[in-house]
């Protein structure tokens, strides 16, 4: 009985041990907006149904992620013409405990002149400038059978329902802001689109999704000249060129893997000058008072980088509205932080670090405070 019990421990020990070894792979979640019975907009000149423009460049995307990336786990909601409910295609994020969530949609609009892309992420702010957008997507919810049960009584064509948006807490908004900045830069930079900005909107399938998220608006298919251009192989291919790369960025930011060279080989050069351009254009200030003693002397390994080079790694600590005064009891008693401005946001990060390796040590410290914080790559003289 011992020998056998000797062999069913070491049947236990090989085969079950690794599992419990084995870490989640890295899910990126993709969803081609509308589908099946719901056309999504309709092109002016053309005719083109929005689903299945959002289709083809998600199919694309997934193609070459799965491709570059064969260690990620790539999850489309969708890989047909079929109708999905707005909270299946969450439940397929929450499922699948994805680590992010890219909703790829094609704009619309009464002026025929609109044009240009944007990128949007879960948010109130200047909701009622961004109403007419995130009640057009939430409304695809009105084709289900008895929507108002499914969806909480939630009703996409009323104003007052969307008061719940801004009581609501997106944990993941740093996040979500990094890759949609990545996003929208890639955008402008690379395809010279017209520059929407990042918004914030309420969509109900970023709310319900638990990670990251961003909704892709890729341009207007009411303006003839970007529906031509939507439609054509060329610009579905260099629109999933454009969310790729800026994925590249991403990932290679949140995992200090040096991946840049998964980028388009053909047009690295251009790519990185466009890049620095692009680094350059937030509006960025610097406390004087920090600038002086921007850390304490106390604590030897924190001591900003003299001379640094032109590229430093610093730690995101948090992001807010408005301007904080130094010594506000957001920064918990962090002295020498700096900030940087991306659109509606001030993005407080501390340190400035030559490598990412001590970067990374002083964000394990922080996150006892900071439990959101992250490393991030940025321009020295910020």
């Amino acid at each position: 009985m011992l020998k056998y019990r000797r062999y069913l421990f070491l049947f236990l020990l090989i085969f079950t041990f690794p599992l419990g070894l084995q870490a989640k792979p890295y899910t990126v979640v993709i969803d081609a907006g509308h589908g099946g019975k719901d056309a999504g907009a309709v092109g002016y000149v053309l005719k083109v149904q929005e689903k299945d423009l959002n289709l083809d460049v998600s199919l694309r995307l997934a193609s070459r992620l799965r491709t570059a990336y064969p260690d990620i786990n790539v999850v489309l909601t969708r890989s047909d013409d079929v109708f999905l409910p707005l909270q299946k295609r969450a439940d397929i994020v929450n499922k699948n405990n994805a680590d992010l969530f890219i909703c790829i949609h094609t704009n619309s609009a009464e002026s025929r002149s609109a044009r240009g892309a944007e990128t949007f992420v879960l948010g109130t702010e200047r909701m009622q400038a961004n109403l007419d957008v995130a009640m057009r997507e939430n409304a695809v919810m009105k084709l289900e059978q008895d929507y108002q049960t499914t969806y909480e009584g939630f009703d996409p064509n009323s104003i007052d329902s969307y008061i719940m948006f801004e009581l609501m807490q997106n944990q993941y908004m740093d996040k979500s802001l990094q890759f949609a900045t990545y996003l929208q830069n890639r955008f402008v930079s690379e395809l010279k689109l017209d520059d929407r900005g990042v918004r914030q909107a309420a969509f109900w399938v970023l709310l319900k999704s638990a990670c990251p998220s961003v909704l892709v608006e890729m341009g207007f298919i009411s303006n003839k000249e970007e529906e031509k251009y939507l439609a054509s192989d060329k610009g579905k291919r260099e629109i999933t060129d454009a969310i790729f790369n800026a994925f590249v960025q991403y990932y290679t930011a949140i995992s200090g893997k040096a991946d840049e060279q998964k980028e388009e080989p053909e047009q690295s050069a251009e790519k990185v000058d466009n890049e620095s351009k692009q680094e350059v254009k937030p509006e960025t200030k610097v406390k004087e008072k920090s600038k002086k003693k921007s850390e304490p002397k106390s604590d030897k390994s924190d001591k900003t980088v003299k001379n640094a080079p032109a590229t430093v790694y610093r730690v995101q600590i948090f992001s807010s509205r408005t301007v904080l005064p130094e010594g506000d009891k957001e920064f918990k008693g962090l002295k020498g932080c700096v900030y940087e401005k991306r659109d509606v946001w001030y993005k407080y990060m501390y340190g400035a670090y030559s490598t990412r390796k001590e970067a990374e040590d002083k964000c394990k410290e922080l996150q006892t405070l900071f439990p959101g914080c992250f490393v991030v790559q940025t321009n020295s003289q910020r």
